[in-house]
């Protein structure tokens, strides 16, 4: 079976994804009139919280619906995510991962403007957004065929089966095992049981208090991880232009990889950048979409900051850390036991420890944000009353992702994500016009004001 998974999630991965993700992403990047780089600015002045309504309808602010999307995309992706780039790919697949995150932010631009415009209503009359009432309320009921498979492929690929099995390895190897406290398969047992109790706190309290939580822990260890990371490269800064060139190099070349195959390490780089900027796959329209904001437009931009924070800035700082160290050349480590060599490398004693606790934090406020979005499909495709069942259902799964094995893991959330940007890509390029005028009418509207 796990042999099928992993078959699966490359084929799916290879040509089929990267057209429809950097290839329509990049449409609508060109669409948009470079809008990503022009308005950069006045994004993170509507963050600051310049421009925000009272009274409207949602359940969260803008600042928080951010906070609760970067906290689903700011996490492993950035630390076990950018290792296995490297690892697989070499330093080249970081460059793929920029340009992704690039033509990412206008996907996620229109993505979550348009979970702003078509809102729908569930079964118990509660507002909500996502790709699922994005196809049916703007595409029409014809449509809802793709919803469905939005929905089904959301409940399956929303697990944090990746995350369980992460945090389980750090613990292990930073805790546990140099202890001698480490008794395998039933450590990973115990694990997985406390994870999930844990997550079960926050998650049966709702959207409300994930989102609380999501944005007290997401700046704390954005700024923690932040600082780590720079006092390590002041301790290289000699070696960062050097780095900053092999990754760039290394992206036409291939050198690092399986003989120089360039196509290769764009996949690699393409593939880890959706892992961990999430830009298509449909995640963040669904808690952009219980914002209070009735400006589509305005939605868009914050949830565009998304992917630059993420891959861009995130992404970045992982990967020169593991670059300058040379970890990534002279060990046989994958995923973040390779993040932590290299952190231990550069700060004996106390790197590891800095470390365990940023990935603590990161996975937990992903398992917690994870949690919503997949209640979320679940709710759409069986009723608001039987919506809560998911939550225990997602609970247990917590346990089987900190028990199985990596490869598996991985393959298996890669084809699910695969299988929800389908879905959400066609309904975002088709209904893109709606998006550019209501974009045209915002901005001068905005200029008209700023005249007063």
């Amino acid at each position: 079976m796990g042999e099928y998974i992993v078959n699966f999630s490359n084929w799916i991965w290879d040509t089929p994804m990267l057209i429809l993700l950097m290839g329509g992403g990049f449409l609508l990047f060109v669409y948009s009139g470079f809008l990503p780089f022009r308005y950069l600015g006045h994004a993170i002045k509507v963050v600051q919280g310049k421009y925000d309504e009272t009274n409207v309808p949602g359940q969260i602010s803008s600042r928080q619906a951010l906070s609760a999307a970067i906290a689903a995309t700011v996490g492993l992706g950035n630390i076990s995510g950018v290792a296995i780039a490297i690892n697989m790919g070499g330093p080249g697949a970081i460059f793929w991962m920029w340009m992704s995150a690039f033509v990412g932010m206008a996907t996620k631009y229109f993505s979550c403007s348009l979970a702003i415009m078509y809102r729908g209503k569930d079964s118990s009359g509660e507002i909500q957004g996502g790709p699922m009432y994005v196809i049916e309320e703007g595409m029409g009921k014809k449509w809802k065929p793709l919803a469905v498979l939005f929905s089904v492929a959301g409940v399956l690929g929303l697990l944090s089966i990746f995350q369980a099995n992460q945090l389980t390895a750090v613990l292990r190897s930073v805790l546990l095992i140099p202890n001698g406290l480490d008794n395998g398969e039933t450590t990973k047992w115990i694990l997985g049981i406390t994870m999930m109790f844990i997550v079960a706190v926050v998650i049966l309290g709702g959207i409300k208090r994930i989102a609380a939580v999501a944005s007290k822990l997401v700046p704390f260890m954005v700024i923690l991880y932040f600082v780590t990371v720079v006092i390590i490269m002041v301790q290289y800064i000699g070696d960062v232009p050097a780095m900053l060139w092999l990754i760039v190099e290394d992206a036409f070349t291939g050198n690092a990889v399986m003989g120089g195959a360039v196509g290769a390490v764009i996949v690699i780089g393409a593939r880890r950048a959706a892992f961990s900027n999430e830009a298509g796959i449909g995640t963040a329209p669904m808690v952009h979409g219980a914002s209070k904001n009735n400006e589509p437009v305005r939605e868009g931009l914050i949830a565009m900051l998304g992917p630059f924070i993420d891959t861009v800035v995130v992404c970045t700082l992982t990967a020169l850390v593991i670059l300058l160290t040379g970890v990534w050349e002279s060990t046989e480590n994958d995923g973040v036991r390779l993040t932590l060599s290299a952190f231990e490398m550069a700060l004996p004693g106390f790197g590891k420890y800095l470390l365990m606790v940023a990935v603590l934090v990161f996975a937990l406020s992903t398992m917690f944000t994870y949690s919503y979005y997949g209640h979320k499909c679940f709710n759409y495709l069986f009723g608001a009353e039987k919506a809560n069942y998911y939550n225990y259902f997602y609970l247990v799964t917590i346990v089987a992702g900190a028990v199985a094995s990596l490869e598996v893991v991985v393959s298996f959330i890669d084809g699910m994500y695969a299988i929800m940007a389908i879905p959400t890509m066609i309904s975002t390029i088709y209904l893109a016009p709606k998006v550019k005028a209501a974009t045209k009418v915002y901005f001068e509207k905005l200029k008209a004001e700023e005249k007063k």
